[in-house]
């Protein structure tokens, strides 16, 4: 294999993929996420939101699913139609071949349509990475675009083979905002076409909310890309990615294994993180008429094991009750 990118396999990469690729082969045993289209466009909306959230999108979770609704939304125009742009370019995922720049180039001109001039285009200026207001780094050249991102590409057709997808995906998202090719939407792409890779490695990844265990890191997320930077090569960022990974499949394992009760998972199904429901939001989501069934059937259980909580813990019977998945 090319010695570019650098990076190091360590212990705890070979021990947190193992364990990734346990987890995936137990998720698609149960078929947790197979007949479950709710569950899936939910996670999808949520990686929208929290890939989107990371680029100071200020849309809420609600607004965010509104939008993709089609129902009025007040909010900035401009993050209105970040919403939309995302949600088209997360749709084409299954119809990307991971390994063309022609495709990534298609993906982000769909992302950034109406947003910079360059849209599908490799940036002319230069650009830094930033967090909080403070330069991480400075990108190389506009110049050594083309040219850095031919490397890669090449790169990553050459150790497709020999690479582990959940590895070789990790570098491919450094060394993409490291090069950061494009004048804007370098962070959101290089989160989606992470997935795009490992859809073809398992195609659970095309609805881990992936983004939103990145959003819950965010400085962690740049504190890696920064430590890599410094060291010259990936080894902290791929470490980084493999962990948020492994969490989020552990948290889905979690909701399963805690929960057999059928009554209990239908009711997370319906659910979204972040989003609180009312008694009667969540009769209408669950198609039931009787309040006492959906407290003894669905909301009690689910109390019981810390599943869901009450927004009004030391008020159970108020009127501005509200429950939300934990």
């Amino acid at each position: 294999m090319d010695s570019y990118p650098p990076y190091r396999i360590t212990d705890e990469m070979l021990a947190l993929t193992s364990a990734i690729a346990q987890k995936t082969q137990q998720v698609a045993d149960t078929r947790l996420l197979v007949n479950k289209p709710h569950l899936r466009r939910n996670n999808r909306i949520q990686s929208i939101h929290s890939s989107l959230a990371i680029e100071a999108n200020s849309l809420s979770l609600d607004q965010v699913h509104d939008v993709i609704d089609g129902r009025v939304v007040l909010g900035p125009p401009k993050e209105i139609r970040e919403v939309k742009n995302a949600y088209e370019a997360y749709e084409q995922l299954s119809t990307l071949h991971p390994y063309r720049i022609e495709d990534l180039l298609r993906l982000h001109g769909i992302m950034m349509k109406g947003f910079v001039l360059d849209a599908g285009s490799f940036r002319m200026g230069e650009e830094g990475v930033f967090s909080n207001g403070k330069c991480i780094f400075m990108a190389p050249p506009a110049r050594l675009v083309p040219e850095l991102m031919q490397n890669l590409f090449d790169w990553m057709g050459k150790a497709r083979d020999t690479v582990h997808p959940l590895v070789l995906s990790s570098v491919f998202h450094y060394e993409f905002v490291f090069i950061h090719p494009f004048s804007d939407g370098n962070g959101r792409i290089a989160r989606l076409w992470q997935t795009s890779l490992l859809m073809g490695w398992d195609e659970i990844f095309q609805y881990l909310p992936i983004e939103n265990q990145i959003h819950r890191f965010q400085n962690d997320y740049y504190q890696a890309i920064s430590d890599s930077h410094v060291a010259g090569e990936s080894t902290a960022f791929v470490t980084f990615m493999l962990k948020m990974i492994d969490q989020v499949l552990s948290e889905l394992m979690m909701t399963a294994d805690s929960n057999p009760d059928p009554y209990v998972r239908r009711l997370l199904d319906v659910m979204e993180y972040g989003t609180a429901y009312t008694a009667q939001e969540l009769l209408m989501l669950l198609g039931l008429k009787s309040r006492l069934g959906l407290r003894k059937n669905y909301l009690n259980p689910a109390l019981e094991q810390k599943l869901i909580s009450m927004t009004e813990p030391d008020k159970p019977t108020s009127k501005r009750q509200r429950y939300q998945k934990r």
